[in-house]
C-alpha cells in the first residue's frame, strides 16, 4: 500500500498539536486542508485515526499505535535528509524551538535577526508557552528554559544574559497613595498583581538582601496567566492598580520612562540566565547545529 509521506507528516502534526487548527498554524497551512489530508489517509488505511468533536480531537487506539511507530521513523527520515543537507555550502531546512514567552521578549530579539541574516536558507519556527513540554514529542528540535526547568538527558547551552534579576515595580501614583514599601513584608498590605502558570501554580515573590531571604505570598485585585497575559498586568501596574513582580529586563523600559517606579530594589534576587537545550540521544540537525555555533560565538553579559 503506497502512502504519501506528506500525508503521514500531516497526521503526526495533528496528533502532536492535538488539533487541526494549532497544527495548521504551526505548519503554515489551513485547518481544512489538514483535515482533508487526514481523511484521505484514514480512507486509504481503512481505519479511523482520530475521534473528532466540535471541541476536541483525540487519537483512537489505531491512531495511537500508528503515532508510536511512525514518529520515530519520521525522525530518522528527517535525520537522513539532514545528513545530506550537511554537504551544502550553508545549512538549510526548518528549525523548531519551544520557548517561554519571556525568551521571545528578552532573549531571542537580540539573536534571531542576525541568525536569519547569516543563514537565509533556514526557516525558524518558534512556539511560545509556559507549560513543561517534551520538545521531541512536540515536534521541536530544541527548547529554551531556565536551569531549574531543564529536562533530564538534555544538553544545555547558555543563551542570553547569564545573570538576571526579578524586580518589583508600581506606578508613582500608586506609591504616592499607598506608600513605598521599606521591607518585603510590607507588601502584605499592598495590592499585588500576581501571575499563575498554566498548571495552576502561583509562584511566590522572593527577595533577598545581606543573607536574609524573604518569600511573599501576597494577594491583590488581579491574577494573570504567566505567558500571554503578563503584559496586561504590566499595563495595570502602570495604570496604578498595584505592585507587580517580573523580570527586571521586562520592566526596565517602564522604569526608564518613569511609568513605573522600582520597589524594594536592594532586595531584588538574582538568578542564572536561560539555556538552549536539546536531546543528546539523536543526531543534531544542521539548522540546530548552526544556531548552537552561532550563540556560542556571541558574548553574553
Amino acid at each position: 500500500m503506497a502512502t504519501d509521506l506528506d500525508d503521514l507528516k500531516a497526521f503526526v502534526a495533528v496528533a502532536r498539536a492535538r488539533g487541526f487548527r494549532e497544527a495548521a498554524r504551526t505548519a503554515g497551512t489551513s485547518a481544512s486542508r489538514l483535515s482533508d489530508t487526514v481523511r484521505r489517509l484514514e480512507a486509504q488505511l481503512g481505519v479511523r485515526l482520530f475521534n473528532r468533536t466540535t471541541r476536541s480531537v483525540a487519537l483512537t487506539q489505531a491512531g495511537q499505535e500508528l503515532l508510536a511507530r511512525l514518529a520515530p521513523a519520521l525522525t530518522e527520515v528527517e535525520a537522513a535528509l539532514d545528513a545530506v543537507n550537511g554537504f551544502r555550502d550553508k545549512p538549510a531546512g526548518t528549525l523548531r524551538l519551544n520557548v517561554p514567552l519571556s525568551a521571545t521578549k528578552l532573549v531571542l530579539p537580540s539573536i534571531v535577526p542576525d541568525f536569519l541574516a547569516a543563514y537565509p536558507d533556514i526557516r525558524l519556527e518558534v512556539a511560545a508557552e509556559e507549560s513543561f513540554v517534551d520538545v521531541l514529542a512536540a515536534g521541536c528540535d530544541a527548547g529554551i528554559r531556565y536551569d531549574d526547568r531543564l529536562e533530564q538527558d538534555m544538553i544545555a547551552v547558555p543563551i542570553g544574559p547569564r545573570v538576571q534579576r526579578f524586580a518589583a515595580g508600581a506606578s508613582p501614583d500608586y506609591l504616592n497613595r499607598r506608600g513605598r514599601p521599606a521591607h518585603p513584608e510590607d507588601l502584605m498590605r499592598h495590592a499585588c498583581l500576581r501571575g499563575r502558570f498554566p498548571s495552576g501554580a502561583m509562584p511566590a515573590w522572593d527577595f533577598e538582601q545581606n543573607g536574609e531571604s524573604v518569600r511573599i505570598d501576597a494577594s491583590g485585585p488581579l491574577v494573570v496567566q504567566i505567558g500571554g497575559a503578563v503584559d496586561l498586568a504590566v499595563d495595570a501596574a502602570i495604570a496604578g492598580a498595584g505592585v507587580m513582580y517580573l523580570f527586571e529586563d521586562w520592566l526596565r523600559p517602564h522604569f526608564a520612562s518613569g511609568a513605573l517606579e522600582p520597589v524594594l530594589e536592594p532586595w531584588w534576587p538574582q538568578f542564572s540566565g536561560p539555556f538552549l537545550y536539546y536531546s543528546g540521544r539523536r543526531l543534531v540537525p544542521s539548522p540546530l547545529k548552526a544556531l548552537i555555533d552561532f550563540i556560542k560565538a556571541r558574548p553574553f553579559p
